[in-house]
């Protein structure tokens, strides 16, 4: 093969696992090269747990050069433009040129959309926010706690309600849940809308059983800090003690000003292939948009830029081999809804069905919270307690009827 070079921008889920199946499939001297801005590869489902104190700041994340395989060229720089038209990347390291190019660069929070976001609430999609919440719920006695989604889209569909839970159950830890309210407050009309009413019920159902209020429909407008206050879209208001946010996510300004983002700031990509309108670039994740058969857009989770970086990975060995292409990414997906006390639920399906997707939610149970920790060291434990990880997970995965790919 001769001496052509990927280049993969981001080293998030999708970055790392593009740039390691990539130096898997692709013959020397081909080069695979990963340009990220931070040395830390974060594990961002692990900041739920650091929200309630259950992590620490330093064991959510690990050494980005660590989980890259060997060969991989690693480039710490920020990506300050790309020309899609000739795959030209300049970064504060200097230009790059590929002759296939990985968009992994992920969806950042914007909280100043919201008035008063920054004084009032807590940004639990940071590990600052989170670590924040932590520190607010160490010295909290009790009073209204409010997970408040202030905006669209916003990535991790489960997490508001996640949240809520594990707020809920740190409170009756410390014993404090008898003088404590806990809401979620959510612009959609329903828990995760895009898989269907069924799972919709099956959240809501979750939260009634812990006396969590659900507020669907509730846009909110400003937050008054000072006052405590939430003021929504309608003129209603509601008070708050603790006040845990999620602010819309917008992609990055480099992707929006490249010629790749459409009218909504978001890269459009081929379903199956992940291909953007340009030859050989692709983009994963958070950064994309896919829509579905039902009209709303793909979720953006970890999980599918997992799979669509596979797949991506595979489409380029294929063309830089001039053999056939590989099977298209086929939209399964699956995440770990965490309920407290130790259990987690685990929701499942083909998010690609016609005319909905197909979800199966299996109830919270403490063996599926054990999955969920194995996920996640996984990703960011030690090499023997990855290898310990992903061995727990195939033998789990077979008895959920699913392949968890780790």
């Amino acid at each position: 093969m001769s001496r052509r070079t990927v280049l993969v921008l981001g080293g998030g889920i999708g970055g790392l696992a593009a740039a390691n199946e990539l130096r898997r499939c692709l013959e020397r001297p081909a080069r695979v090269v990963v340009v990220e801005r931070s040395a830390e590869h974060l594990f961002w489902p692990s900041l739920l747990w650091l929200m309630v104190g259950r992590r620490h700041r330093d064991g959510i994340g690990r050494p980005l050069a660590d989980l890259l395989a060997p060969g991989i060229e690693l480039v710490s720089a920020e990506v300050t433009a790309i020309d899609p038209a000739t795959r030209t990347v300049e970064t504060t390291a200097g230009a790059f040129v590929g002759d296939a190019l990985v968009v992994a660069l992920g969806a950042r929070s914007d909280v100043d959309v919201v008035p008063g976001f920054r004084d009032g609430a807590l940004d639990i999609f940071s590990p600052e926010g989170a670590m924040a919440t932590a520190a607010a719920l160490a010295t909290f006695r009790g009073g209204r706690v409010v997970v408040a989604v202030t905006g669209l889209p916003y990535k991790c569909p489960a997490a508001p309600y996640e949240a809520a839970l594990l707020l809920d159950d740190e409170l009756r830890r410390r014993g404090l849940r008898t003088t404590s309210t806990v809401d979620v407050l959510s612009p959609e009309p329903a828990p995760m809308p895009v898989a269907g009413p069924v799972m919709g019920r099956a959240v809501i159902g979750l939260l009634q059983q812990r006396g969590i209020g659900f507020h669907p429909e509730s846009r909110v407008e400003t937050i008054e800090a000072a006052k405590g206050e939430i003021v929504l879209a309608d003129g209603s208001r509601m008070r708050f003690d603790l006040l845990a946010g999620i602010a819309p996510h917008r992609a990055p300004e480099v992707v929006t000003n490249s010629g790749l983002a459409n009218d909504q700031g978001w890269v459009a990509v081929d379903r199956g292939t992940l291909e953007s309108s340009f030859a050989d670039v692709f983009a994963i994740g958070d950064v994309t948009t896919i829509t579905l058969a039902n009209g709303k857009p793909l979720p953006r989770a970890g999980v599918f830029a997992h799979g669509q970086a596979l797949t991506v990975a595979h489409t380029i060995a294929a063309r830089f081999a001039g053999s056939p292409p590989p099977a298209p990414f086929a939209g399964m997906g699956h995440c770990w809804v965490e309920a407290g006390q130790g259990k987690a639920a685990f929701a499942a399906g083909d998010f690609y069905a016609e005319p909905d997707p197909t979800i199966t939610l299996h109830p919270p149970s403490r063996l599926l919270h054990l999955g969920k920790f194995a996920f996640e060291r996984s990703w960011i434990g030690g090499r023997l307690e990855r290898r310990l990880a992903h061995a727990l997970l195939a033998v789990g995965s077979r008895g959920l009827g699913v392949h968890v790919d780790p």
